[in-house]
């Protein structure tokens, strides 16, 4: 059976929460405002996943780091103002965690987003209670740097092998394989599954909900 993992760390934007086009949204009136014109959605798709300082390259932008923090203050000035309370976690996500931690999995978080956002994000959704530790790009690298996996197996006692990253961009993977970790790739968010794939997880779901079934199945010969 595949329950031989002991350590479940998800994603957050795109993965457990249906927030992408809230975040692209916010992203194409932060440019806007500042007379950029219009940023292709799938430029901001490239940089959810990264934390905001480094997304400046994969969005596709031409500014200066500068003038990039302006940017993120105004992208920060639109979540707060009109997207912070609109996103919820997509349909069966939190009894899917809640099943998870009852059949003995230690779960943690590791995303790219900001320490306020995701403690604003794990109250609103009442799922705090559920997961023994989070990293954000406020304590440690953004992805694809393995130091948010490390950190957190550090902390819960898990080994590399034993641990599972769960995640919907080619940064979840990549983090994982930089750490030693096993992955699996959820197509709900910002990439499909002909891209995740290049990038070896062990299994490529539709959602993050058909999770706990993928782990009661079977292990495929030589894994």
């Amino acid at each position: 059976m595949r329950n031989d993992f002991d350590l479940l760390v998800f994603d957050w934007d795109g993965t457990l929460m249906d927030s992408v086009a809230s975040i692209v949204a916010c992203m194409q009136q932060a440019a806007d405002d500042l007379g950029f014109g219009p940023v292709p959605e799938e430029s901001v798709r490239r940089m959810i996943g990264l934390g905001l300082i480094e997304a400046r390259e994969a969005v596709g932008l031409p500014v200066s780091e500068e003038t990039w923090l302006e940017v993120i203050e105004r992208y920060r000035h639109h979540w707060l103002a009109t997207y912070k309370d609109q996103n919820l976690l997509f349909p069966g996500a939190a009894p899917m965690l809640g099943e998870l931690a009852a059949a003995g999995y230690v779960l943690a978080v590791a995303t790219g987003k900001g320490r306020r956002g995701l403690d604003r994000d794990l109250d609103a959704t009442g799922v705090r209670g559920l997961f023994a530790a989070t990293r954000t790009v406020d304590e440690s690298p953004s992805k694809p740097h393995p130091a948010m996996l490390l950190e957190l197996m550090d902390e819960l006692g898990a080994t590399p092998r034993r641990t599972l990253m769960i995640g919907d961009t080619p940064y979840d993977l990549q983090m994982a394989t930089n750490a030693g970790a096993g992955s699996v790739a959820v197509t709900s968010g910002t990439h499909g599954a002909q891209e995740l794939t290049r990038f070896g997880p062990l299994a490529c779901l539709p959602s993050v909900v058909a999770l706990p079934s993928w782990l009661a199945g079977p292990r495929e010969e030589g894994s």
